[in-house]
């Protein structure tokens, strides 16, 4: 690589794309820095998105003394509903714990790290503005893996303690009696499912009539099920037209439905989508421009319309996953220089709501319109010893094989651990494994791992009927 340049790789943004890409760049004997303008290393992921969330469900789940997540077995407030500062306690420490754990990854492969704003002078050539001063680094390769940043509410700013998005919400000082959620995607739908679960009267509204439509059906109806059942209130099929904040009695955000309706609530979270984060990048510097989203698009090596310059993450759209966004990071480092990789297969999908939800590879609806024959196979919680001594009596694991060499095609689990749990699917799934595994192979006893065992009987006898 050309030393006319400081470095051979500078990614802009520290979350899981440019800090995977960064330290595979550095495995490679490559010099590598990273930009960051957030308050921590490891971007929106650990300041404002992943961690922070999920840490605040474990919050919820612990101070609501619900050692289940699973909302039939325990009523919502039943033991007192905790203060926003006992719930957020742990989010910062946890945060900065994770800040701190990238910063030394990053420190013993050598990458060097600024913190500040980036802006392109040129194709090569990236200005970094900060409170210290400003400074121009040239790289011959360079990935945009800045992120997103949430859509704006419409008719009024965000507004602490009344409007906020996901970026602001875990900023509370105090909990709402009312919260409307607007938008059920992934964002909307756990965060609703975490206030529901503080006895938190919960409303999400959205304009689709499905939510979470890249998710097997059944599991989604299962997961708005439990959801109604704490008392959560979907309103499906309906779009807000504007907010407003009224002062009196007291102040409230009264939300106007394109439909007519008008509903009052003390917290909107406003969730119906995000945007890249590519506004002050100066993109027309370095040759490119982003969508009407502030999306750039990439070919399959992750490469923009300029060669050298790389883009990953949820920047450049679906799925935008932590998982993922971390893979298409590694996958650009090494496409960046020359090095042979196998692109991602069988990627699995977590949903952190309450309960949790998770899947790898196909859904029945796509089989179904690709008119692939295949067979399913089912194992609930309640069947299964470890399902009792949890409590959670309503999670399920589904497994679908092709009726025809038997391969396993996707498996969907709704419960306890099934971001965990998932990974066992993964793994069979990636090896190219199939029914006759899961029948004549032995999980500890008792696990929610058995599951795969009675699923497998399940499809056998389906099979064999």
């Amino acid at each position: 690589m050309s030393h006319r340049y400081d470095y051979d790789l500078l990614c802009i943004g520290s979350g899981p794309a440019g800090q995977r890409a960064a330290v595979q760049a550095a495995k490679l004997g490559k010099r590598a820095a990273i930009v960051e303008r957030g308050r921590v290393i490891g971007g929106i992921c650990v300041d404002t998105g992943t961690i922070p969330s999920k840490t605040f469900r474990e919050a919820v789940l612990a101070l609501n003394a619900r050692a289940i997540p699973d909302s039939s077995q325990v009523r919502p407030g039943s033991v007192g509903r905790p203060t926003a500062k006992e719930l957020l306690a742990r989010v910062e420490e946890v945060g900065q714990r994770q800040g701190d754990i990238i910063a030394d990854q990053l420190r013993r492969n050598d990458v060097a790290v600024f913190m500040g704003e980036a802006s392109f002078k040129d194709a090569h050539t990236v200005g970094i503005r900060s409170d210290q001063g400003s400074a121009l680094v040239t790289a011959e390769n360079i990935l945009i893996a800045v992120g997103t940043t949430p859509a704006p509410p419409p008719g009024v700013s965000a507004e602490p303690g009344l409007v906020v998005t996901s970026d602001e919400l875990l900023q509370l000082t105090l909990l709402p009696r009312r919260l409307t959620v607007v938008g059920a995607g992934v964002i909307g739908i756990e965060y609703a499912s975490m206030f529901a679960a503080l006895g938190i009267d919960v409303t999400v509204i959205d304009k689709r009539d499905r939510p979470l439509e890249f998710l097997d059906r059944e599991i989604v109806d299962e997961l708005l099920s439990q959801m109604r059942n704490a008392d959560v209130t979907f309103r499906l099929g309906e779009a807000v037209e504007r907010l407003e904040i009224v002062e009196r009695p007291s102040r409230r955000v009264v939300m106007f439905l394109e439909s007519g309706k008008r509903l009052v609530s003390e917290l909107v979270l406003f969730c119906a989508g995000r945007q890249g984060a590519t506004a002050h990048l100066n993109l027309p510097g370095a040759g490119l421009k982003a969508d009407d989203r502030g999306r750039l698009t990439v070919d399959r090596e992750y490469r923009t319309a300029v060669p050298h310059i790389f883009a990953a993450g949820d920047v450049i759209g679906y799925p935008s996953l932590a998982t993922t966004s971390a893979e298409q990071g590694r996958l650009a480092a090494c496409y960046a220089f020359g090095m042979e990789a196998k692109p991602m297969a069988h990627f699995p999908i977590g949903i952190y709501s309450i309960p949790e939800i998770s899947m790898v590879g196909q859904t029945e609806h796509e089989l179904t319109s690709r008119k692939v024959p295949y067979e399913t196979g089912t194992a609930r919680y309640r069947e299964i010893a470890r399902g009792h001594i949890l409590g959670d009596d309503s999670g399920l694991l589904k497994m679908l094989f092709h009726r025809e060499d038997h391969r396993l095609l996707g498996v969907h689990v709704i419960g306890t651990g099934a971001t965990e749990l998932i990974h066992i699917g993964q793994a069979v799934l990636g090896l190219g494994g199939g029914l006759d595994y899961f029948l004549t192979t032995a999980f500890n006893y008792p696990t929610l791992a058995e599951c795969y065992k009675v699923a497998a009987l399940d499809a056998y006898n389906k099979l064999n009927a």
